[in-house]
């Protein structure tokens, strides 16, 4: 090969390269995540890895410990929920951020859809292993009785009292104590954290979807919510093989490579 052809060569491997790095940005600088944990979890249980590898990617992080904490296990509404999250999203604006993520694990990929349907200006959103199904028929058997107990309680003006009522986490039943609004408003067949309806009210966001194999809500399909969500060239379904308390960790190089696809 002439010295010509070979300097040919090298600036059309150095173009393609140079293409190749511009497909994809080479770090998530001037992202600002909020990462929202699951039923019973924390701001550093299970999501704790993920954010890690986000902020190594220069990407700022907010993971606010939310109503369904350990600690706090529902002490407020869903939607008041959302103004939590409002909060986080407002910091991340005040460090820089200019492209805002939502992402959440189980019942907060549920609150990060549920927040989709109700704001909107958000770059992406991103849901892990997606959990509490109120409409579902497991969690429908285990609080039917006990969303009629609570609705009547609201009828005659007790909605604010403390009480016991029923869950259900990964199969594993368990007992709660909760207003009955609040109740409602987390276990509602037709309240606010349907994650079907919920999908269906977001705009068009770009949306990532990140199950495992292992994962009961795998056996709805993409078509339970994903697909009803409004299309974006961007979103994806994704399944690796994952166990529902893993899928943030285990997916974390798929989701930093989504991102920086956008």
């Amino acid at each position: 090969m002439t010295m010509a052809l070979r300097l040919f060569a090298l600036l059309a491997l150095f173009a393609a390269s140079a293409t190749d790095v511009r497909a994809q940005a080479p770090s998530l600088k001037g992202f600002g995540i909020v990462l929202l944990h699951g039923k019973g979890g924390s701001p550093t249980s299970m999501i704790e890895g993920l954010a890690e590898s986000l902020r190594k990617e220069d990407a700022l992080v907010e993971a606010p410990e939310l109503p369904w904490s350990r600690r706090r296990m529902y002490d407020a509404t869903y939607d008041q929920a959302m103004a939590e999250i409002d909060l986080a999203v407002q910091k991340l604006k005040w460090a820089g951020a200019t492209r805002i993520v939502i992402a959440g694990h189980s019942l907060g990929a549920n609150a990060a859809i549920g927040y989709a349907a109700r704001r909107e200006g958000l770059f992406a959103v991103i849901a892990l292993a997606p959990g509490h199904l109120p409409e579902a028929w497991a969690l429908r058997l285990r609080t039917k009785s006990a969303l009629t107990r609570a609705r009547k309680l609201v009828a005659v003006g007790k909605g604010d009292v403390p009480g016991s009522f029923p869950d259900l986490a990964q199969g594993i039943p368990f007992v709660v104590t909760a207003t009955p609004l609040v109740y409602l408003s987390m276990f509602d067949p037709e309240g606010p954290a349907v994650i079907p309806r919920n999908a269906a009210a977001m705009g068009e966001v770009p949306f990532l979807w990140v199950v495992g194999v292992a994962d009961p809500i795998f056996f709805h399909g993409r078509d339970y919510a994903f697909d009803l969500a409004a299309k974006h060239p961007k979103s994806k379904y994704l399944v690796i093989p994952g166990l529902h308390l893993t899928t943030p960790f285990q997916a974390r190089g798929a989701i930093i490579d989504w991102l920086k696809s956008l």
